[in-house]
């Protein structure tokens, strides 16, 4: 059975977490404490970080590289578009991921001069979602995933208001009606 080393409330494990509901795929959990990591994470990861997903002999970090393995080792249902162009596109979304991510993480920290930095990143992505459902393409999938967690984060709990993107704010709806993705919801309203 697959192990998943995970944090409730990192946004890279529940990328992980969105992608084994979403393939159906059963695995048990290991919790690991971010605020007082046990020495053995580091032999699963050298950098000490989560997730972490073991599978048999197979160790691999990286919410990324986790995700794209679960892809293509149970490629049912697909996550990439059978469309070459479209999954091109998806790729390069997740690729640059850090656009977002940076200014997400400088707001947390306490940076004020972030928030109109995210605002930008947010202001893409709406612009991104005027022209199609989802940031994969037609259909819910890995590029979704990637941005998903720090979107939810960042209007709970960093004070974002998504009603000024509303495609954006339309996504995270339309995202919402998944279980894989409300599941996450619920598990950061409880935190």
């Amino acid at each position: 059975m697959i192990k998943l080393y995970d944090a409730d409330r990192c946004p890279y494990c529940a990328r992980v977490r969105i992608v084994l509901a979403e393939k159906g795929i059963d695995y048990e959990t290991v919790e690991v404490d971010l605020a007082d990591r046990p020495s053995w994470i580091y032999e699963k990861n050298p950098l000490g970080k989560v997730p972490v997903l073991e599978e048999g002999a197979l160790v691999l970090p990286e919410s990324v590289v986790i995700d794209e393995y679960l892809e293509e080792r149970n490629p049912e249902p697909p996550l990439w578009p059978d469309d070459p162009a479209e999954r091109a596109h998806g790729r390069l979304l997740v690729e640059r991921f850090d656009s977002l991510s940076r200014p997400y993480y400088a707001l947390r920290r306490g940076d004020d001069d972030a928030r109109d930095r995210l605002d930008e990143q947010l202001a893409l992505l709406d612009e991104r979602l005027r022209e199609r459902p989802f940031l994969t393409g037609q259909e819910f999938g890995l590029a979704d995933v990637a941005y998903l967690p720090w979107i939810l984060r960042a209007e709970s709990s960093l004070g974002v208001d998504l009603g000024i993107h509303p495609a954006l704010a339309e996504w995270v709806e339309r995202a919402s009606e998944r279980p894989s993705v409300s599941a996450e919801r619920a598990l950061l309203a409880a935190l």
